[in-house]
Parts: structure tokens; C-alpha cells; sequence
């Protein structure tokens, strides 16, 4: 996936390509011709850094439906050249998904766009789980030639069909094609989904890893056997551990710890962490001063998962620390710390924005431990995240904090995330924007009937609003 150029937070533009709500506040108000271009930018070029958990599809398709926005430019991107050199989901995946959303609020033009792109483009797997949740069974049966001519007869094709039909996201279309009455459809399908359930069952009688009786050793070997392959598999054979050792394997583990291989090692700290071996906040301080990078990486995260008072307290001692030690120690104290913790929590959000800027992965963890300590005096520094981050869930989290510790979240922030690209803000929204603004009164009622938003969204909108919407 490439690595999206944001515009300033400032622009329309840059609103968009974060999700934000004042994006679509702003595109409403701004000149048709230049929120429309802004929108296509968005879509064609997918903004966002993590396209596979973060929501923008709902986010586009609900502004195109307001500007009443053609499809033009999405059609000449889905069909364009390019499609057939460059088969990566990320390229098209965006646009399918808006088109999905499109077509389920009744533009007509958005199914045609999804069943041509469903029938020929490169993409076409993604392109039909949309039409399985929204084609008639007459439109998707009428598919089944076009998608089952993309596999050859020969056993390649056949086993890639098999494949295909293995690993869809929707299965419905498969399941209607496996009763269609022409034998030439149904016979294929039904093979395929034969052999996908058999190659399943022959994947789970011969997996791989480690078998009962294996000795610590073989543990060990395993997961430097991982390393070598470029495949981290310390936390599983971390797990193996916790099955295969007795208390006369512990000196083995702590030497490892102590300098094993890389993947003996981190496979030895882990271990010591989760069972809250005592030793092992001298052997994480240890990995994190003389490790390899990918040691450093699992004692921290081993650290960072331990939930005992004896980690609360090792995490004070280490907070003022200015190397990852003292970053992850200020994670640990923003997850379980307690009131006397709230300067050093601060002082670790503060440096992660200076340093790393609005972005920063800490930021995740410290934002969420700013909220739930309610440190009211981060509200300045929480408004910052929640305006500059290009991550739309850092900005939820960010939402979530200040709701917290800002007073004037209700009438600030909260009336904007009523309209943002995330189901989780928009739930935060309806619960706190203060209703004597008429947009949100407006806002309410309109998530309320929309029957693409999330039920979560919709309970917090009623908890807001009775029978009688007027009464608000």
C-alpha cells in the first residue's frame, strides 16, 4: 500500500482525507464543482494509512449522496488501464466500498458501475461481496458466467476456483450459483466448494508447529526457526512454553533471556512476563539495552502487558526514563495507573506529540489513559491530536478523552463527530453534543432513520431523543 499524501488539516481537502465532520460541514457550504473534486481526490486515492480497519466508504458515499455527485470519475478509475497491471485491493477497494453504500441508498447507477466492475475488473472478488449485500438474486445469477470464465478448466483453474470460493467474504452468490440450473454453472460451483472444504480439513490434520512432548529446547529452536524466516513467533511459542516447562526448566529460560538467540530470547521474556517471574523486569531492562531491535520491540511489548502492582510500580521507577523503557513505563501507568500517576502520564503524552508528532502509535494508549485518569489539563494538547492526526481512530480516541476532560467538548467537538467517518465517534457524539445547536437536533433524527448507520450509533441517538422529537 503506498504511503498517502495528507493535505493541512486546514483544507477541505485535508479534512476529507481524514474523516473528519467538518469536512462534510465545510463541502456543503463550499462551491459544488470544488467539493466534488475534493471528494473524487479522497476516493480514488484511498487517504487512509491502516485502509483495512479505518471507515471512510459511509463517510464518501453519504457526501456524494448530498452533493448529488456523479460517478463519473469513479468509472473512468475502476476501468481505466491501470486495472489490468495493478490487481492490489487497495487501489480500487475504496471505490467499490462507496459504490456498495451508494447502491443501498438506491442510486441505481452505483449497482450497474458495481456488476460491469463485478464482471470484468481485476477486483472483481471485492465488487461482488458489495452486490451480495445488495444485488436481487436475478443480478447476481446473471454474474455467474463472466466470474466462473475467469478460471480455466484445467486443474490450475479449477484449484483456483476452489480457492475462491474457499475464501469469499460473502458467500451467497456461491451459494446461489451451486443451485442454478444450468449444470455447466452448478456443477463447477458445487466441485469447488467441495474441494475448499476438503483442502480446510486437510490443513487442519497437518499443522504445523509444535507437538506434544516437544522439550524447551525445541521451543526455542522453533521460534528462532521463525526469525530466520522472517515470521515472529515468539508469543506462540511463548504459549508452548507455558505447556512444556516445570519449575526445574526455569534456569534454561532465564539464560536465554539473558542472551539467547533472537528468537529464544524474546520467546524467554515473554514467557517470564506473563507468569510474573520476578526476574523479568531485570531481564526486560536488560533486552532493552543490549538486544537486537526485534528483543527491544518484545520486551517492551511484554512489559507492556504485565497487570501486576509490581509492574505498576517498576513502571514509576522507569517513567522519567528518556529512551523506549521510559515510553512504555508511561503506557503502563496510562493503563493502570492511578491519580498520582497523571503528571508523569502528561509529561509522556506531551513528549510523544513534540517528538513523534500527531501520529505517533503511543499516542493510542497515552490518549486513552489521559481520558481515563481525566486530566483536565491535556485538553489542550488532546484538541491538537484530535485536529492534526491523519488517523481517524486516534481522533475517536482523541474525541473519547475530551469528552472527559474538556467542558466544552459538548458544544465544540462533539457537534462536529456527529458527522465523522467512524461509527465509535459518532456514538460518542450522540451521547455528549449539546442539542441547543439545531444542526445537531437535525443530525440526530437523520441518524436515526438512516438504516446504514451502526445499531450502536442509533441506541446512543435514542437515548437522546423520545417518541417525540420535536420536545428536544
Amino acid at each position: 500500500m503506498f504511503d498517502p499524501v495528507i493535505a493541512p488539516s486546514g483544507t477541505l481537502l485535508g479534512l476529507l482525507q481524514r474523516g473528519r465532520g467538518d469536512g462534510t460541514l465545510h463541502a456543503l457550504t463550499a462551491p459544488r464543482a470544488e467539493a466534488l473534486a475534493a471528494l473524487n481526490h479522497c476516493v480514488l486515492r484511498d487517504p487512509r494509512h491502516d485502509w483495512q480497519v479505518e471507515n471512510r466508504s459511509l463517510y464518501y458515499a453519504r457526501l456524494f449522496l448530498d452533493l448529488n455527485g456523479e460517478l463519473d470519475e469513479i468509472e473512468a478509475h475502476l476501468f481505466e488501464v491501470d486495472d489490468v497491471f495493478d490487481d492490489e485491493e487497495s487501489r480500487t477497494g475504496l471505490a467499490l466500498a462507496v459504490l456498495g453504500h451508494l447502491a443501498s441508498y438506491g442510486r441505481r447507477d452505483a449497482l450497474e458501475l458495481l456488476r460491469r466492475y463485478a464482471a470484468s475488473g481485476s477486483n472483481w472478488a471485492w465488487a461482488l461481496d458489495e452486490l451480495a449485500l445488495r444485488d436481487d438474486d436475478a443480478g447476481l445469477r446473471a454474474l455467474a458466467a463472466p466470474v466462473l470464465a475467469r478460471f480455466g478448466t484445467d486443474p490450475e483453474g479449477e484449484a483456483a476456483l476452489a480457492t475462491a470460493v474457499r475464501d469469499a467474504f460473502e458467500p451467497r452468490p456461491w451459494r446461489l450459483w451451486a443451485d442454478d440450473p444450468r449444470e455447466s454453472v452448478s456443477t463447477r460451483v458445487r466441485a469447488a466448494q467441495e474441494a475448499g472444504c476438503f483442502d480446510l480439513w486437510q490443513r487442519q490434520m497437518r499443522p504445523a508447529g509444535p507437538r506434544p512432548g516437544w522439550s524447551v529446547q525445541a521451543v526455542l529452536e522453533w521460534a528462532q526457526q521463525g526469525v530466520e524466516r522472517g515470521a515472529a513467533l515468539h508469543v506462540p511459542a511463548a504459549r508452548c512454553l507455558a505447556a512444556v516447562a516445570g519449575p526445574e526448566d526455569r534456569p534454561e529460560i532465564l539464560a536465554a533471556a539473558t542472551d539467547g538467540t533472537d528468537g529464544a530470547r524474546s520467546t524467554a521474556l515473554r514467557y517470564l512476563a506473563d507468569g510474573n517471574d520476578p526476574d523479568a523486569f531485570d531481564l526486560i531492562e536488560l533486552a532493552v539495552a543490549t538486544g537486537s531491535p526485534a528483543v527491544v520491540e518484545a520486551a517492551l511489548d511484554s512489559f507492556e502487558r504485565m497487570r501486576s502492582i509490581a509492574a505498576v510500580d517498576r513502571a514509576r521507577g522507569w517513567a522519567r526514563r528518556p529512551d523506549p523503557l521510559g515510553a512504555a513505563a508511561g503506557r503502563v501507568l496510562a493503563c493502570l495507573g492511578g491519580a498520582q500517576d497523571r503528571d508523569p502520564v502528561l509529561a509522556a503524552l506531551r513528549e510523544a506529540v513534540r517528538g513523534e508528532g500527531p501520529d505517533a502509535p503511543t499516542l493510542w494508549t497515552l490518549v486513552d489513559g489521559t481520558g481515563r485518569l481525566g486530566i483536565v489539563c491535556a485538553a489542550p494538547v488532546l484538541r491538537h491530536i484530535y485536529r492534526e492526526t491523519a488517523s481517524s481512530h486516534l481522533r475517536g480516541r482523541a474525541a473519547r478523552a475530551l469528552a472527559a476532560t474538556d467542558p466544552s467538548f459538548a458544544t465544540g467537538f462533539a457537534v462536529e463527530c456527529l458527522w465523522d467517518c467512524e461509527e465509535t465517534t459518532r456514538e460518542i457524539a450522540a451521547r455528549h453534543a449539546e442539542t441547543g445547536d439545531a444542526r445537531v437536533v437535525e443530525r440526530l433524527r437523520r441518524l436515526a432513520a438512516d438504516p446504514a448507520e451502526e445499531a450502536e450509533v442509533q441506541t446512543a441517538v435514542r437515548s437522546r431523543i423520545g417518541p417525540d422529537t420535536a420536545a428536544m
